[in-house]
């Protein structure tokens, strides 16, 4: 179909398309000005992402896609509603009372169907680029509209604070349960300290220790000291008690034995002179050999008076080093007690820092949580009041009208053509030669009509030449 036919069509049943067309938008105004009013009050909130003051963190979920919607989702919840109705008061209304009572008998909870009833009237519409969330409500009243909206604002910023409060409370309450304990804790290990330092008599173990480590130091070094003096000691006594005893130095440099080995060696010389002079059975020779053997006698009496001296300094110094060696060992022996002491002591010093740094971390959450729990800011804030609306947000007249005048522009044309199709009738040249399959020869007027136009001849003549029935006047 061409744009010609479809014009022609349209001229031809123009009535009808004019009926169709004023009873839709006649129909559309005449309900959007019976339709109640309803008025749209519009608060919104911000939701604010900065550090908390009180714990120094920020919120790292509202980065998250679904923070907001998480939001909306608190926004809308039954709890936000029930909470505008505590604040409203709206249970003790005898009129909203017997509403319930009329649309459920009374079965079911008036809460409820109070929740479900506000809800339907609630829009939450997040912004896209922002963390700001609207809040509109709708109702034939624009006071109560506006008062609603500020309701569920309120309400909503309220359920927040609630939200962040409540699980700081239970905290608090775990942490000053477990604030006791760890206190308790802190006394028993202090408790254990101090019973040890008086069973031990521990005042400072770490200067005892270092005292005691220098008397082992001290002793160790005597005893390798004596034990060097012991084994030259030894040496000597074995050279003594041997038969190079009266070679040893305490021998050759004693001066009574060296007067006496000069008096021995001047009475051998005398003898010898003696003995070759007299003979060996001369008195003088037989004096002067008891008086050699009497020098004898005496020299080795002194040698061993001296080599005996040197018997008993090797005794001394095997005493010392026995002596030194069992102070060593007592000295080691009480130095490792020492440290086993303070190995235990530091291990009842852990515990208590332990239990100190315990207490410490549950006081420092016990405070912090105290704090979170008694904050009275969230971290949604108002950012515009609803005011009542001054114009009403539906019905929308001229919105509606000019819908119905698009719609009733369709609907007229849609039912001109479908008159046509059940109807079909020849409106331009081109129809006989697809119909009926004829040429067209000519064109002739109607015999009555008088005065027509060029624009209506063309059908005028049409309608002739195929025999037709010539349309009327008014057509």
């Amino acid at each position: 179909m061409t744009l010609t036919q479809l014009l022609s069509i349209l001229k031809a049943r123009k009535w009808v398309a004019l009926l169709v067309f004023g009873l839709v938008v006649t129909t559309t105004l005449v309900a959007s000005l019976l339709l109640p009013r309803q008025y749209t009050g519009t608060a919104s909130v911000v939701v604010d992402i900065k550090p908390d003051p009180v714990s120094a963190m920020g919120y790292p979920a509202a980065s998250l896609p679904g923070f907001m919607a998480t939001q909306v989702d608190i926004l809308v919840s039954d709890r936000v509603a029930l909470r505008v109705i505590r604040d409203l008061k709206l249970l003790d209304n005898p009129s909203i009372r017997q509403q319930w009572l009329d649309d459920t008998a009374g079965e079911g909870s008036i809460e409820q169907w109070l929740v479900d009833l506000l809800k339907q009237k609630l829009e939450v519409i997040p912004s896209r680029e922002s963390n700001v969330i609207s809040i509109a409500y709708s109702a034939p009243e624009p006071r109560f509209a506006a008062g609603m909206a500020n309701a569920f604002a309120q309400a909503y910023m309220a359920t927040t604070l609630e939200l962040k409060v409540d699980p700081a409370k239970q905290y608090a309450s775990f942490f000053d349960v477990r604030s006791k304990d760890a206190r308790e804790a802190l006394e028993r290990a202090q408790a254990k300290v101090s019973a040890f330092q008086r069973e031990k008599g521990i005042i400072a173990t770490d200067e005892r220790l270092d005292i005691e480590n220098a008397r082992l130091n001290e002793l160790s070094s005597q005893l390798v000291m004596i034990e060097a003096v012991a084994s030259e000691s030894r040496s000597r006594q074995a050279q003594a008690q041997g038969a190079s005893g009266d070679k040893m130095q305490e021998v050759l440099t004693n001066p009574v034995i060296a007067n006496m080995r000069v008096e021995i060696a001047r009475n051998e010389a005398n003898l010898q002179q003696l003995n070759a002079r007299l003979g060996d059975r001369h008195p003088q020779v037989i004096e002067a050999k008891a008086n050699l053997a009497e020098l004898r006698s005496r020299m080795d009496a002194e040698v061993s008076r001296v080599t005996g001296g040197v018997g008993v300094t090797s005794t001394i110094n095997r005493q010392r080093e026995a002596q030194v060696r069992r102070e060593l060992d007592l000295q080691r022996a009480k130095v490792l007690r020492l440290k086993g002491v303070r190995d235990e002591g530091q291990v009842l010093a852990r515990e208590v820092e332990n239990a100190q740094r315990a207490y410490d971390a549950v006081m420092a959450r016990l405070t912090q949580t105290g704090l979170e729990s008694q904050t009275t800011q969230s971290n949604v804030n108002m950012l515009s009041a609803a005011a009542p609306p001054t114009e009403p947000s539906s019905p929308k007249i001229l919105l509606n009208t000019a819908l119905s005048v698009i719609l009733g522009a369709m609907l007229a044309a849609g039912a001109v053509l479908l008159l046509e199709m059940l109807d079909r009738r020849i409106r331009a040249p081109a129809d006989v030669l697809a119909s009926l399959g004829l040429p067209v020869i000519g064109y002739m007027p109607r015999p009555d009509a008088k005065r027509y136009t060029a624009s209506r001849r063309l059908s005028l003549m049409q309608q002739r030449v195929i025999g037709l029935p010539a349309p009327t006047q008014s057509a």
